[in-house]
């Protein structure tokens, strides 16, 4: 099965969306996989990373991102989003996979050029219990740039979503 996430409770059907970001791409209806799911407990545009070790992710990375937790993912987000976070109710809309090809399997994305009925539709419920329920662990900060740069150059799997919305980092001397 495939989700989508929405605030919206009652979209009947997926109409395939042209994204800004990707304009020589054809319309579309993005989905996510099941392993990919928990990156999407969030509202909309709060912006998250998540991090997972994979194969390739060296003994010191796991020692850095992972070693103090005794969990294999972490998602990150800013500690400015908690209240939207709380007050989000989301939706989970479930597809059958048939309907939708791989787009990018590393982000756990599919995706159809067609219109799309939803099997079925459920509220996730209180968005923290959910993500708690999933064995991520969950963090705060104040911004995620510092994590991001630290990602962007270690040897983890990771997710970085709605990012443009992060705040951004000021470096401020320690006294």
């Amino acid at each position: 099965m495939l989700y989508h996430f929405s605030e919206e409770p009652d979209i009947r059907m997926f109409t395939p969306r042209r994204m800004d970001s990707r304009p020589d791409e054809p319309a579309q209806v993005w989905t996510i996989d099941e392993f990919h799911a928990p990156h999407y407990y969030f509202p909309r545009d709060c912006p998250r990373v998540c991090i997972w070790p994979y194969e390739r992710t060296s003994d010191e990375d796991n020692l850095r991102f992972f070693g103090h937790s005794a969990v294999q993912r972490v998602m990150v987000v800013e500690a400015g989003w908690l209240d939207q976070i709380r007050a989000a109710r989301l939706y989970r809309y479930t597809f059958n996979d048939k309907d939708f090809e791989i787009y990018d399997l590393n982000a756990g994305y599919y995706t159809s050029v067609h219109e799309v009925k939803p099997v079925s539709v459920e509220p996730v419920g209180d968005l923290l219990s959910v993500i708690c329920d999933t064995g991520i662990e969950l963090r705060l900060t104040p911004s995620l740039m510092p994590l991001r740069e630290a990602i962007l150059q270690s040897t983890v799997n990771f997710s970085m979503i709605r990012m443009k919305y992060a705040k951004e980092h000021i470096n401020k001397e320690v006294i």
